[in-house]
């Protein structure tokens, strides 16, 4: 089970006689910062194994008594002399380290150290962990922080302060340990291999938001098809999960081979909401009228501009229990109109539907802290001289980023590849998981030790390769074994306490899950094809 002794096993294994030295109360307690330039030492705390660890920020919190033994120490990085500027850095230090490092992301606009993650996922399996606030103190929906005009607070935002983190915390991992880390990780969403190749030798994915400008331009686009709540067009949550959803089910479910309620892939779903049309007297209870079949026909596509020009994917059939807390709901999503207010137009009058094509054009054209990360050719990262490896996954019933996102960088990464003679398995390997939403939740197996996972209550069922997609990755960079499946759990209520319900495969793109007959709570009555 998650945190056994003998699921950790393997993240030990050719380091139990690397003479490690590993920490304690005292060595944390007289720990000096080494002399890094712009990073003041702000804090260090022991907590020992089984003590209370319970911290909170803006966008982050941890409150449990399960952990290891660790060291924290807390940071004040310099991102930019002068303007004045600074970041927020952790890094947590276990007593028994595994001898590598591991960065953590956040999500959305956030800023604020993960400590959740620090604690659940580094610390947890032996890790030291590093994570930082990114320059700024504010929650996941909130960009205020970044105008308007806040172009330093931006490029901390967008990669200075991670990076600059990440090669402090390493600095701070060599000098308490006395030795450096012998690889380095990161688990979230980042730009860094494109931008810094070399921070990382494995990183894991969970559906990133790496096309910004195409990503913000795309949620107004699926928010005004159904805005404003009084507008002929708008589905209301009830139309959502009572009428869409079983209609889906009736129509898609057994495609698969298993009426179980998830979509294991829904670009097989031919869906036609025209079934759902309102006849003459019928209560839209229970129906569509024809403007919600047409917004529903525009929200199930792939967004194009009016000359063709691909902007994102669609909302796919199967996650319409989660899409009202998405992009559809009656309260519009925050983060799209503060990107365009204070990251890109520098006008806090601006409103989403004044939205209109040049608004994309200028969204792709600022580019604030250089967050499209699109590139295709990313041989400085996987690359002989490097070597790195990639582990992405993302969820079919994504609420907040088309699950299409996730695949359409991959195959542009593919397909530069292959015009280089290159095999992208070797190096990138991509996993979708049906019925999962953003990063975690949904109707289907979405535990395998993604970010934020056990932090929600949905750890991996174990922390070995096949269950844990870090194990994974660590065991493809070291031992060269790439998985090409992964098994996820799901929790009963998608919460550990609730018990375990099923567990599934995970395919490897771009095969899909398919039932193959028996017991369908039995992994092994699937198969990927």
């Amino acid at each position: 089970m998650f945190g056994s002794a003998s699921s950790l096993h393997w993240l030990f294994l050719g380091l139990l006689h690397a003479n490690i030295v590993l920490g304690s109360a005292s060595q944390c307690a007289s720990f000096e910062l080494p002399d890094l330039e712009g990073v003041v030492l702000t804090g260090k705390t022991y907590f020992k194994a089984k003590a209370r660890v319970n911290i909170t920020n803006l966008y982050s919190a941890i409150d449990t008594d399960t952990l290891p033994a660790f060291c924290r120490v807390e940071l004040v990085i310099t991102t930019n002399a002068t303007a004045k500027s600074s970041a927020n850095t952790e890094v947590w230090l276990p007593d028994d380290w595994n001898g590598r490092f591991l960065g953590t992301g956040q999500g959305g606009l956030a800023g604020g150290v993960t400590v959740a993650d620090l604690g659940l996922i580094a610390v947890q399996q032996g890790f030291a962990g590093v994570s930082t606030d990114t320059g700024h103190s504010s929650t996941s929906t909130d960009g205020s922080w970044a105008g308007p005009g806040n172009d330093n607070a931006i490029i901390d935002f967008g990669w200075r302060a991670l990076h600059l983190s990440v090669v402090a915390g390493k600095e701070v991992v060599r000098s308490y340990y006395d030795r450096s880390a012998a690889k380095s990780y990161y688990i979230g969403c980042s730009t860094e291999m494109q931008m810094f190749p070399d921070d990382f030798d494995g990183i894991v994915v969970g559906s990133p938001a790496n096309w910004m400008s195409h990503l913000m331009s795309w949620s107004i686009h699926i928010s005004l098809n159904v805005l404003p709540p009084a507008s002929p067009s708008f589905i209301n949550p009830t139309q959502w999960n009572d009428v869409i959803h079983p209609e889906v089910l009736r129509q898609c479910d057994s495609i698969d081979g298993l009426a179980d309620g998830i979509i294991n892939d829904p670009r097989l779903c031919p869906f036609r909401p025209e079934t759902l049309a309102c006849s003459p007297g019928q209560n839209t209870s229970t129906c569509l009228t024809l403007v919600q079949i047409h917004a529903l026909h525009r929200i199930f596509t792939t967004y194009f501009e009016a000359n063709q020009t691909y902007v994102f994917g669609p909302y796919y059939p199967g996650g319409e229990a989660a899409y009202p807390d998405g992009l559809v709901g009656a309260v519009s999503f925050a983060i799209p109109q503060d990107w365009a207010q204070f990251f890109v137009l520098n006008d806090t009058e601006w409103t989403m539907d004044l939205y209109n094509a040049s608004v994309l054009r200028l969204m792709e054209e600022v580019n604030p802290g250089q967050a499209d990360a699109i590139e295709s050719n990313i041989t400085a990262f996987t690359g002989p001289s490097h070597n790195g490896k990639i582990l992405q996954y993302v969820g079919w019933a994504d609420q907040l980023i088309s699950s299409e996102n996730s695949i359409h960088y991959y195959e542009t990464v593919h397909a530069f590849m292959q015009t280089i003679g290159q095999d992208i398995n070797d190096f990138y390997r991509l996993f979708t998981v049906p019925g999962m939403n953003h990063c975690m939740g949904g109707f289907g197996a979405n535990a395998f030790g993604g970010a934020g996972q056990a932090a929600s209550g949905m750890p991996p069922l174990s922390l070995d390769p096949e269950h844990n997609i870090l194990a994974a990755l660590v065991q493809w960079v070291e031992q060269d074994q790439a998985p090409s499946s992964l098994t996820a759990a799901f929790w009963n209520n998608n919460n550990v306490t609730a018990g375990l319900n099923f567990t599934r495969p995970l395919c490897l793109f771009p095969t899909r899950l398919q039932f193959a007959g028996g017991n369908p709570n039995d992994p092994a009555s699937f198969e990927c094809v």
